[in-house]
């Protein structure tokens, strides 16, 4: 029982890290959120725009609704590959419990499902350095 007991608090020590990466992650996608929701409010405000203006300069408009729907696509992928990072972590932390607990060697599962979950935090800040570089290129000449 002593040695479970042992087992157990060294991964509750080995699983601190991984859990001060979910609060970053949370925090990713708090900040990915908020720019889906402006994307989102100035799509609306360009709409309503789009309908008033004259044949030349609504073509401009639609421009800029192009622009912004490609820009909520890669948020939205980004949000996803940091949702799925995060789950992947879960799953690090369970798969390090599971493993002391049954006395199962897990090590090989657990590493794997770290270097996923780091992938798709790669593939996730890419998407939000891409998005990024859409809203700074893509909308300087666009109508404001």
């Amino acid at each position: 029982m002593d040695s479970h007991l042992t087992d157990i608090a060294r991964v509750i020590q080995l699983a601190v890290a991984p859990v001060f990466l979910l609060t970053a992650i949370a925090t990713l996608i708090t900040a990915l959120n908020n720019r889906l929701g402006r994307i989102v409010d100035r799509r609306r405000v360009m709409q309503d725009r789009a309908c008033s203006l004259a044949t030349d300069q609504a073509q401009g408009a639609r421009a800029e609704l192009g622009v912004l729907a490609r820009r909520a696509r890669l948020i939205y992928l980004a949000i996803l590959f940091a949702v799925l990072g995060a789950l992947l972590i879960c799953l690090v932390v369970a798969g390090a419990f599971i493993g002391a607990l049954v006395s199962v060697d897990l090590a090989r599962s657990v590493a794997g499902l770290f270097i996923l979950s780091m992938l798709a935090l790669v593939a996730c800040l890419s998407l939000f350095l891409r998005e990024v570089y859409l809203a700074v290129t893509g909308g300087s000449h666009m109508v404001r």
